[in-house]
C-alpha cells in the first residue's frame, strides 16, 4: 500500500485543539480560515499520495549515488521535487515578499507531515532549505535576501547548514574552517564538513551552504564562529548561475535509512578557498545558526509524526488482511485476521495514540509560533514565543523517540514478515532512527529543556502549562458524560497523575539543578520523555472533550478520537510515574563512587 494523508485527523487538531479560526484572524493571516486550510492541505496531499508516496520504497532499493564529485539522485526525484517547486510548496509559510504564500507555521506544520510521511528522504532536502530561509531572513543583508531569498523560497535553489566537521560533532566549540577575509569583503573558506543533508544534488541549479568558519583572530570557543553563505555556484549580478565555487563532495556517506538522502562530505578551498559571504557581524554565526537550528528541530519532530503515520497505516492495511489464530474469545471457529487479536488492538491503538498526541502537541506549537509572530500585542508575542521555545525541544526530541516506538511496533504487527525488507515495514524503522540524532541528540534537546528552558524562568513557563492541564483535568470531571465514559474518567484519573509527576518534577529541577547538576542532568531525558507524555495526554484529553461534545456530527469520526484519546490514557499515560522516579532518582547516583572503564 502506499500514503493516504489523514486530512480529517489534521483539520481536527489544527481547529480544535490549536485555534485554527483564532489563528487567522492575525495581522497578516486574514486568508488563512478553514477553507483555506483544506484547500490547501488537499492539494499537498495529492502532491504526496500521487507523486512522493509511490518513490519511497525506490529511494530506498536504489539510492542517490556518488560519481567524481557529482550527486545523482534516485530515479523520478528530480520529477518529483520539480512538482514540488512548480506547485510552490517551499513557500507555504514564507514572506509573500519573496515570493511565498505568507501563510501560518500551523498549515505548513500539516503539509510538512505529509511530505515526510510520503518520502522521508526527498523530504529532508525542502527541511534544510526552510532553516536556511529563517536564518537569512534574520541576520541577512538587504543584499543577500534579494539575492537569495527569492530563489530559495521558489524551490529553485535548495540549502544546507554546514556544522559539523570531523572532529567536531554537538560540541561547536572544535570547529576548524577556516574564514580569511579579502580586501574585497569577501571571505576564502577552507575546511572540511560532514554529514551535510542533501549537500550536493541533482535536483536544483544551485545549492546555497550556510557555513560556520572561524575568522584568523576570533575568540576561541563558540564565541568566535561566523556564519557565511557559500552558493555551490556563485551567483552573476543579474542573478543568474555562474562559474563553480571551490567546492567539492568528496564522498557520500553509506547509511542504515534514509538513503536516497546524500548526506555529503564537503570540502572547501582545495583550489584557493571557496568564496563566502559574511552573514550578520563575525562572531555572531552561532546565534544565527540556531534559529536554522530551531526551525529544523521543529522540522525533524513533524518528520517523525509522519513516518510514524505512515508506518501505522501500512501495519493497519497488513493486520486486516493477515489471518492468523482463531479468536480468544471463540466468537469464531475459522482463523481470523490478526487485527482481531488483542495484543494486535493494543499494538495499533499505542501505535495511532501516540502519533495523534503527538501531532497535536506540534500543532499546537506551530499555533504558539505563528502568535509570537503576527499578534498586536507585544506581551502576548513574548509570552507565546516562550511557551514555543519551551516545546520546540518536547516536539523534537519526545516525537522522535516515539517514532521509534511506533515504527518497531509496526513490524511487529507484521511478525515475521515485518523483518523482511520486501514487505516494507522495515524501511519505516531504519529511516526514523536517524530522527532522534539530527539536530541535536534526545539528550541535546533533554539539556536545552532543562538549562535553557526549565531553569532559565525558575520554571515559570512550565507552570503556566501545567496550570492549563489542571483546567483541562477539572473540565473532564465536570463534564456531562465523566460519569457514563471510561474514556472521561480513564483520561482524568492518569493525566491527573501525569500532571503531578511532572510538576514534581520541575519542582525538583529547579530546586536541585544548582547544588547538584550532575544528579539533575542525570535525569533530564526521562525528564523530557515526562513531559512529552502529559503534554500529549492533554492535548489528547482537550480531543476527548472536543470529539464527545462534536459527536453527532460524525459519529465514526468522533468515536475514533474517543477511542484513541482513551488508549493514550491507559497504556502510555500511566509511563509518567515510572518517569518521575527515574527524574528524581538521579540524587542517588552522587553517592556511589564512579565507574571505572572496566565495570562497563
Amino acid at each position: 500500500m502506499t500514503y493516504a494523508a489523514p486530512l480529517d485527523e489534521m483539520l481536527f487538531a489544527m481547529t480544535e485543539l490549536a485555534g485554527l479560526d483564532e489563528i487567522a484572524t492575525l495581522p497578516g493571516f486574514g486568508d488563512a480560515d478553514l477553507d483555506t486550510a483544506r484547500g490547501v492541505l488537499e492539494e499537498c496531499a495529492r502532491l504526496c499520495n500521487e507523486v512522493w508516496a509511490p518513490l519511497n520504497a525506490e529511494g530506498d532499493r536504489n539510492p542517490s549515488t556518488w560519481k567524481d564529485g557529482a550527486v545523482e539522485s534516485t530515479p523520478g526525484f528530480r520529477q518529483a521535487f520539480g512538482h514540488f517547486v512548480e506547485g510552490g510548496w517551499q513557500g507555504v509559510h514564507h514572506p509573500q515578499e519573496y515570493g511565498g504564500q505568507g501563510l501560518p507555521k500551523l498549515i505548513a506544520a500539516a503539509c510538512t507531515e505529509m511530505l515526510n510521511a510520503s518520502n522521508l528522504s526527498l523530504a529532508l532536502c525542502p527541511l534544510l532549505t526552510d532553516g536556511a530561509i529563517e536564518a537569512l531572513l534574520l541576520a541577512g543583508s538587504d543584499e543577500q535576501k534579494s539575492t537569495y531569498l527569492p530563489k530559495l523560497v521558489s524551490g529553485q535553489w535548495t540549502g544546507t547548514m554546514n556544522l559539523t566537521e570531523p572532529q567536531a560533532g554537538s560540541d561547536l566549540a572544535l570547529l576548524r574552517t577556516r574564514a580569511q577575509r579579502q580586501s574585497d569583503g569577501t571571505y576564502r573558506i577552507s575546511g572540511t564538513k560532514t554529514f551535510i543533508t542533501w549537500g550536493e544534488h541533482d535536483m536544483a541549479e544551485n545549492i546555497v551552504h550556510l557555513v560556520l568558519a572561524r575568522t584568523p583572530d576570533a575568540p576561541a570557543g563558540v564565541k568566535g564562529i561566523s556564519l557565511f553563505i557559500v552558493p555551490k555556484r556563485l551567483v552573476n549580478a543579474d542573478g543568474s548561475c555562474g562559474e563553480r565555487n571551490d567546492v567539492t563532495c568528496v564522498s557520500i556517506e553509506h547509511k542504515l535509512g534514509i538513503k536516497a538522502s546524500p548526506t555529503a562530505v564537503l570540502q572547501f578551498g582545495d583550489h584557493g578557498g571557496a568564496t563566502g559571504f559574511l552573514v550578520g557581524e563575525e562572531n555572531r554565526g552561532l546565534e544565527y545558526m540556531f534559529v536554522m537550528m530551531n526551525a529544523a528541530r521543529f522540522g525533524v519532530g513533524v518528520q517523525a509524526i509522519g513516518v510514524s503515520e505512515r508506518a501505522y497505516q501500512k501495519a493497519v492495511a497488513y493486520a486486516k488482511e493477515r489471518v492468523q489464530g482463531r479468536a480468544i474469545d471463540g466468537s469464531a471457529s475459522d482463523p481470523v485476521p490478526i487485527i482481531a487479536h488483542p495484543d494486535v488492538r493494543r499494538m495499533l491503538l499505542t501505535m495511532r495514540a501516540l502519533t495523534e498526541g503527538a501531532r497535536s502537541l506540534a500543532y499546537v506549537a506551530a499555533a504558539h509560533a505563528d502568535r509570537a509572530h503576527a499578534h498586536a500585542d507585544p506581551e502576548v508575542r513574548e509570552a507565546n514565543q516562550a511557551i514555543y521555545e519551551f516545546l520546540v525541544p518536547i516536539v523534537k526530541g519526545w516525537s522522535t523517540e516515539m517514532a521509534l516506538e511506533v515504527t518497531s511496533l509496526g513490524i511487529q504487527v507484521h511478525g515475521g514478515m515485518g523483518f523482511i525488507e520486501e514487505t516494507g515495514a522495515a524501511q519505516y524503522y531504519r529511516d526514523a532512527r536517524i530522527l532522534p540524532i539530527y539536530e541535536g541528540t534526545t539528550a541535546i534537546q533533554a539539556n536545552d529543556l532543562i538549562g535553557r528552558k526549565t531553569l532559565r524562568d525558575k520554571g515559570a513557563v512550565a507552570m503556566r502549562l501545567l496550570a492549563r492541564i489542571e483546567e483541562t483535568i477539572v473540565a473532564l470531571q465536570g463534564h456531562a458524560s465523566f460519569d457514563t465514559s471510561a474514556a472521561f474518567r480513564s483520561m482524568h484519573a492518569h493525566l491527573l497523575a501525569g500532571h503531578d509527576a511532572l510538576a514534581r518534577s520541575v519542582c525538583f529541577v529547579v530546586d536541585n539543578a544548582r547544588r547538584e547538576p550532575n544528579a539533575v542532568f542525570a535525569g533530564s531525558v526521562p525528564y523530557l520523555q515526562l513531559a512529552g507524555i502529559v503534554l500529549c495526554g492533554w492535548q489528547l484529553a482537550r480531543s476527548l472533550i472536543a470529539a464527545t461534545d462534536k459527536r453527532e456530527s460524525d459519529a465514526a469520526f468522533h468515536d475514533t478520537r474517543i477511542a484513541t484519546a482513551h488508549a493514550y490514557a491507559t497504556h502510555v499515560l500511566p509511563r509518567a510515574i515510572a518517569l518521575e522516579a527515574a527524574v528524581v532518582a538521579g540524587l542517588d547516583v552522587e553517592g556511589v563512587p564512579a565507574l571505572q572503564g572496566e565495570q562497563f
